[in-house]
C-alpha cells in the first residue's frame, strides 16, 4: 500500500478542513496526512503481524525461553520513545527485564549501556534506519556482547539498518507499512505502527484482531470528536506545555512533549515528568500561560496518583489550562476527555488513541505559529534525518 496522495481520514477517505480542524488544512501537508491516516494503518499493521506470525515465533520463542535474556529496546528521538513506552508494558507482560536504552547512549557508551555480557535481544526502532546511529548500535552490540540477537522495527525497506540485517542470520526485520515512512519532519504514524507492531509480536498470546480494531475505532474517535477543541487549544498560544503520566505513559509523555517543541521550532516550550515525580522541583515551570495535559493510566492503583495530580493542577491552574485524557471511567477528575472503548485495554495500547492528541496540538499550534509543519526549521537547525554525526571507532572488547 501507498500513501494516498490527499488527506486521509480516519476511516480512509479524504478530509475537509470543517471535518478535523488543522488535519485538513493544506499548511499541514504529509503531517497532516500522516496523523490522520493511523486507525487505518494500526489495523494493516496487526495483519502484517498476524501474517508473519510463524515466522516472528521461530525467531523469537527460543530467545524468550532463555531465563537469562535480556531485552533492550533502542532507537534515537522519537524512536527511543518508543522503547520508553513499550519497556513498562513488556516487563509486566513478560516477566522479565526489559530496558530502554537510546542508541546515543550504546554508541557514546557502549560498555555502560551492554556492561553486563549476558544473551541480549536488542530491538532497534527507526523510521528510516539511516540515521548514524542505528547501525552503529548493532555494530558495538556485536562487538561487546558474546550472544546477541536483533529485531529491526522499520519503516523504511531500503533504509541501511534493514539492508545490514535482511539477511544477517541472528537477525529479524519487521517492515512497517510503506505509508509509516512518514514523510513529514515529525515522527506520528511511524511511532505508532512501530510500538504496536512490537507489542504484537512479543506478547506471549497474540492480542485479539477485535481489541486493535477497537484501538483503530478509539484512535478514529479522537481525529473526529478532539479535532476543535485541540486547534482551540492550540490557538490559545500557550508559552509552556507538560504532559505527565504513570509507568508507559510516562515515555508517552514524553514524547508528547517532543512533538510541540519540534513543531513549534522551540517557540513552545514543553516538558515531561510522570506524575509522581513533577512534583519534587519540575512543577517548578508551571506558570500563567502553561498547559497541563495528564494521561490517566487504566491501571486503578496506578491511576488514583494520575487523578492526584490532576487534582492539584486544577487547583493551581483554571479548568480551562488542564487536560485529563482516561480511557477507563474516573469519577474524581470529573471533566475528561473520553477515550471510548478501551477501558479494559493495557496502558500501551490506550497510548496510541492518547498520542493523537499531542500530535493534533503540536500541528496546530505549527500553524498557529505561521510555521509549514512538514518543515518547521527552514535554517537547517535540525533535520528529519540527523545530520553532522561521527560515528568514531570503538577499540573495546
Amino acid at each position: 500500500m501507498t500513501a494516498p496522495s490527499s488527506t486521509a481520514g480516519p476511516d480512509g477517505g479524504s478530509l475537509a478542513s470543517a471535518d478535523l480542524a488543522g488535519l485538513g488544512d493544506p499548511r499541514a501537508g504529509a503531517t497532516g496526512r500522516e496523523i490522520a491516516q493511523q486507525p487505518v494503518v494500526w489495523r494493516q499493521v496487526a495483519a502484517d503481524t498476524v501474517a508473519r506470525r510463524d515466522a516472528i515465533s521461530a525467531f523469537l520463542r527460543p530467545l524468550l525461553a532463555e531465563q537469562d535474556l535480556r531485552i533492550v529496546l533502542t532507537g534515537a528521538g522519537t524512536s527511543a520513545f518508543v522503547g520508553e513506552l513499550l519497556a513498562p508494558a513488556l516487563t509486566k507482560q513478560l516477566r522479565r527485564r526489559v530496558e530502554a536504552v537510546a542508541t546515543t547512549d550504546i554508541v557514546s557508551n557502549p560498555q555502560e549501556a551492554f556492561g553486563e555480557d549476558v544473551p541480549t535481544l536488542l530491538v532497534s526502532f527507526a523510521r528510516s534506519g539511516d540515521s548514524p546511529e542505528s547501525v552503529a548500535a548493532t555494530v558495538l552490540a556485536d562487538r561487546v556482547l558474546r550472544h546477541v540477537h536483533h529485531l529491526i522495527v522499520t519503516c523504511n525497506g531500503d533504509g541501511e539498518l534493514a539492508r545490514v540485517h535482511g539477511a544477517a542470520d541472528r537477525s529479524l526485520v519487521l517492515l512497517m507499512p510503506p505509508q509509516t515512512h512518514d514523510e513529514g519532519f515529525a515522527m506520528t504514524s511511524s511511532f505508532t505502527s512501530m510500538a504496536l507492531a512490537t507489542w504484537l509480536a512479543l506478547v506471549p498470546e497474540p492480542v485479539g484482531v477485535d481489541l486493535v480494531d477497537r484501538v483503530a475505532e478509539a484512535g478514529a474517535a479522537v481525529l473526529r470528536d478532539r479535532a476543535d477543541a485541540v486547534a482551540a487549544l492550540a490557538a490559545r498560544g500557550y508559552a509552556r506545555v507538560v504532559y505527565l503520566g504513570s509507568g508507559p505513559l510516562t515515555g508517552l509523555a514524553r514524547e508528547s512533549a517532543l512533538k510541540v517543541l519540534e513543531l513549534s521550532a522551540g517557540a513552545v516550550v514543553s516538558y515531561f515528568d510522570s506524575s509522581l515525580g513533577f512534583r519534587h522541583g519540575p512543577k517548578s515551570v508551571i506558570d500563567g500561560q502553561s498547559l497541563a495535559v495528564v494521561y490517566l493510566s487504566n491501571d486503578p492503583y496506578t491511576r488514583q496518583y494520575d487523578e492526584d495530580i490532576a487534582l492539584e493542577l486544577r487547583q493551581q491552574m483554571s479548568d480551562e489550562n488542564v487536560v485529563v485524557l482516561r480511557a477507563a471511567s474516573s469519577e474524581r477528575v470529573g471533566e475528561a476527555w473520553a477515550v471510548p472503548g478501551l477501558d479494559d485495554a493495557p496502558d500501551v495500547l490506550v497510548a496510541l488513541p492518547y498520542v493523537l492528541v499531542a500530535q493534533m496540538f503540536a500541528l496546530d499550534s505549527s500553524l498557529a505559529l505561521g510555521l509549514v509543519p512538514d518543515s518547521p526549521s527552514p535554517s537547517g537547525q535540525v533535520n528529519r534525518v540527523v545530520k553532522g554525526v561521527t560515528v568514531h571507532p570503538y577499540d573495546g572488547r
